[in-house]
C-alpha cells in the first residue's frame, strides 16, 4: 500500500502555530516564575489592567478563548493574592467587573517587562516587519475575520 506524501508536518500551519504557541507560552511561564504567575493569570491581569473601569468575566473568557468557569478560578486566584477585585457593574448590578488593585498594577508593570524580554528572546531571529505582519495576521485569525 502506498501513501501519498500530503503536507509535511513542518509545512502544516496548524502544527506550526501550536508548536510556536507552546514555545512562547513556555518561555513566558518561565519568565513569570519569580512573580508567581503563568500565561493565563497574566493575561487576565493584563485585560483587567487595560480596562480601568473593569472588565467582565464573560469578555475575558471570550477574549482568551476559555470557558467562563476557567476564568472564575483564575480570577479567584488573582483576587486571593490581592491583585484584582470584583466590583459591581453599574450598568448591570448582576454582573461583576474585574479591576486591578494597586498591587496588581505594580505586579503587572513588572510582569510586562519580563514578558517583553521573553518575547525578545523568542523572536530575536525575526525582522520587525515580519513580527508586525504576523501580529496583524494573528489578530485577524483570532478575531474571526
Amino acid at each position: 500500500m502506498t501513501h501519498s506524501p500530503g503536507v509535511r508536518l513542518m509545512d502544516d500551519l496548524g502544527f506550526l502555530l501550536s508548536r510556536a504557541g507552546g514555545l512562547v507560552a513556555g518561555s513566558v511561564n518561565k519568565a513569570l516564575v519569580p512573580l508567581g504567575l503563568k500565561v493565563r493569570p497574566y493575561s487576565v491581569l493584563v485585560l483587567a489592567g487595560e480596562n480601568p473601569a473593569g472588565v467582565n468575566q464573560r469578555a475575558v473568557a471570550l477574549t482568551m478563548g476559555l470557558d467562563p468557569s476557567q476564568i472564575v478560578a483564575l480570577v479567584d486566584d488573582l483576587e486571593g493574592r490581592g491583585l484584582v477585585e470584583r466590583i459591581a457593574d453599574r450598568a448591570d448590578r448582576r454582573n461583576k467587573l474585574i479591576v486591578t488593585t494597586e498591587a496588581g498594577n505594580r505586579l503587572l508593570d513588572e510582569a510586562r517587562g519580563l514578558v517583553a524580554e521573553a518575547h525578545r528572546n523568542c523572536f530575536a531571529e525575526l525582522p520587525e516587519q515580519v513580527l508586525d505582519d504576523m501580529r496583524e495576521a494573528l489578530r485577524v485569525l483570532v478575531s474571526g475575520g
